[in-house]
């Protein structure tokens, strides 16, 4: 879990500060959309594959063992 915390956090400050900076930098104010909603779909998106992988983490391990053993004939 550890190791997720520092991705997710550039992730959180890309979306929510450099993005939004970016667009509001291009002068066209009328229309950027709903960036909020996308905002919150990707940060949940990005939580819930976290959450996803962190579950089936050990069950993907063993497949992976289980293809390179059958691969090099252990």
């Amino acid at each position: 879990m550890k190791h997720l915390i520092r991705p997710l956090a550039l992730l959180g400050w890309l979306l929510t500060t450099a993005v939004p900076a970016r667009l509001q930098a291009d002068g066209d104010e009328t229309d950027r959309g709903d960036v909020p909603g996308w905002v919150m779909l990707t940060l949940m998106s990005a939580v819930l594959v976290a959450g996803l992988l962190l579950i089936a983490r050990p069950a993907l391990e063993g497949l992976f063992q289980d293809a390179i053993n059958r691969v090099s004939g252990l």
